[in-house]
C-alpha cells in the first residue's frame, strides 16, 4: 500500500462486516427485534461524525503525547515486556476513572450521554461516540506519557482498548463462565447500558472487571436489562442528540441566579439536575412530531444518504494526508450536512428541504473552486435557487420522501 494512504480507513468496512455478521446471527436466532431501523441509522450517523472529525484531533493528541513525554515526563520508563503489562493495567485504570467521571460530572456527562441514548444494544451502539467525548478521553490519556510511558506504547495499547470495547456491545454473546470474573464481558457492559435502577452507575471498566469490584461499582446481570436513559430521549435529531444536555445545563445555570451555583451545576452530578428541564426545552425547540411510518422508498432514500456519507468518509480517511484545505472543507461540510439531513428526515422536520438545497450549494461551491470557474457558481446557484422556489418541486419532494403534503406548508 502506498505510504500516503491511511490504513485506518479499513476500520470502516471491518466494522460493517462484524455488524452484518451480528445481524445474520440475530436473524438466524429469530431476534431481529434487537435491531431498530431508525435507531441504527441514528447510531451510525453519530459514529460517522466522530470518525470524520476525530481525524483532525487524534493526530494532534498523539503529537501532544510525544511533547509531554519529551519535556514534562516524571520518568523515562523502559519498553520491556513487563512494562507493557503495567501500561495495559494503567490504561484500564485511567479508562475506569475517565468513564466513571463521565457519568458523575455534568460537564463530562453532556459528552458521554450520547453513547447511552440508544434503546438498542448492538454493535451500532459502539459507534455512538461524539468528537467531544473523544477529546475528553484523549485528554485523560495524557497522564500516561506524563508518568513516563513511551507515547508509541500508549498509542498501541489504546488501539487494543478501542477494539475490545467494540466487541462488548452485543446481545449475541451470553455469559462467558470464568471470564465473567476477570473481564468486562457483553453481559457486564449490557448492565452498564441499562436503565434498570439496580444497574445504574455500574460496570465502568473497559477490559478488566476488578476495578469495579475494588471501587464498589460492580453489578452482575441478574435481570433483563432495559437499555437507554432513565428519561428516554424522544428524538432522532442528529443535532439534538449531540447538544440537548448542554442546553439543559445552560437553562439550569440561567435559572440558578449566581455564578457559584452555576459552577456547582456544571461540576455536579447528573442525578441532581432538574428532570423537568428537558421536557421544557423539547417543547421550546423541537416541533411537534406528526404520525409517520417509514415507507420503502423513504428507507431507500435514507439509506442512500448514509451510504454516501460512509463512502465519502472512507475516501476522506484513506486520502486524508493528501487532501488540501478546500477538499477537506468540502468533505467535512458535505458529510456533516448529510448527517444532519438524515436526522431531519427521521424527525420529519420541515426544514429538511433547506438542508437539501444547502448540500447542493456546497457541491456547486466545491466544483467552482476546483475548476476555478466563477461562472459555474453563479449560474449553478441561480439554477438551484430558481428550481427550489417552485412550489411544484417542493410538493413533489415531500410527497416522494414522506407521502405527507401537510409537511409542505
Amino acid at each position: 500500500m502506498p505510504t500516503y494512504l491511511n490504513p485506518i480507513a479499513f476500520i470502516i468496512p471491518a466494522f460493517f462486516a462484524f455488524f452484518g455478521l451480528e445481524y445474520l446471527i440475530a436473524k438466524q436466532r429469530k431476534k431481529e427485534m434487537l435491531f431498530n431501523y431508525e435507531g441504527s441509522i441514528a447510531n451510525l450517523s453519530v459514529g460517522i461524525a466522530e470518525r470524520l472529525l476525530n481525524l483532525f484531533i487524534t493526530g494532534s493528541f498523539y503529537s501532544l503525547y510525544y511533547y509531554v513525554y519529551e519535556h514534562f515526563s516524571f520518568f523515562k520508563l523502559s519498553t520491556s515486556w513487563w512494562m507493557w503489562v503495567i501500561l495495559f493495567l494503567a490504561t484500564d485504570f485511567v479508562w475506569y476513572w475517565y468513564h466513571r467521571l463521565g457519568h458523575e460530572v455534568n460537564l463530562f456527562w453532556g459528552a458521554h450521554i450520547v453513547h447511552h441514548q440508544s434503546e438498542e444494544f448492538n454493535y451500532t451502539v459502539s459507534a455512538r461516540i461524539t468528537t467531544l467525548q473523544s477529546f475528553i478521553r484523549n485528554t485523560f490519556w495524557i497522564v500516561l506519557p506524563l508518568v513516563g510511558f513511551h507515547p508509541a506504547m500508549v498509542i498501541a495499547i489504546l488501539v487494543v482498548h478501542g477494539t475490545y470495547s467494540f466487541f462488548t456491545h452485543t446481545q449475541m454473546v451470553g455469559k462467558l463462565g470464568w471470564a465473567e470474573h476477570i473481564f468486562i464481558t457483553p453481559s457486564h457492559h449490557g448492565v452498564h447500558h441499562a436503565s434498570n435502577e439496580k444497574y445504574l452507575d455500574k460496570n465502568y471498566g473497559d477490559i478488566f472487571v476488578f476495578w469495579d469490584k475494588l471501587f464498589g461499582t460492580f453489578q452482575a446481570e441478574v435481570e433483563k436489562p432495559v437499555y437507554g436513559l432513565t428519561h428516554p430521549l424522544k428524538s432522532k435529531s442528529f443535532l439534538w442528540q449531540h447538544f440537548h444536555y448542554y442546553f439543559e445545563l445552560a437553562e439550569a445555570c440561567r435559572r440558578c441566579g449566581s455564578i457559584w451555583q452555576a459552577v456547582k451545576i456544571i461540576l455536579g452530578k447528573p442525578a441532581h439536575l432538574n428532570p423537568d428541564l428537558r421536557p421544557f426545552l423539547e417543547r421550546k425547540w423541537l416541533p411537534k412530531k406528526v404520525a409517520f411510518k417509514s415507507s420503502l422508498r423513504f428507507k431507500i432514500y435514507l439509506n442512500a444518504q448514509l451510504v454516501t456519507s460512509l463512502t465519502m468518509l472512507f475516501v476522506f480517511t484513506l486520502l486524508f494526508g493528501t487532501l488540501n484545505i478546500y477538499e477537506k472543507t468540502f468533505f467535512v461540510s458535505f458529510i456533516l450536512t448529510t448527517l444532519i439531513n438524515c436526522g431531519a428526515l427521521l424527525e420529519q422536520q420541515k426544514w429538511v428541504y433547506q438542508i437539501e438545497i444547502g448540500r447542493l450549494f456546497i457541491l456547486i461551491a466545491f466544483v467552482c473552486i476546483t475548476q476555478q470557474n466563477l461562472w459555474f457558481f453563479i449560474f449553478g446557484s441561480a439554477a438551484v435557487l430558481f428550481v427550489s422556489m417552485l412550489e411544484s418541486v417542493k410538493v413533489f419532494y415531500f410527497r416522494f420522501i414522506y407521502h405527507q403534503e401537510d409537511l409542505v406548508t
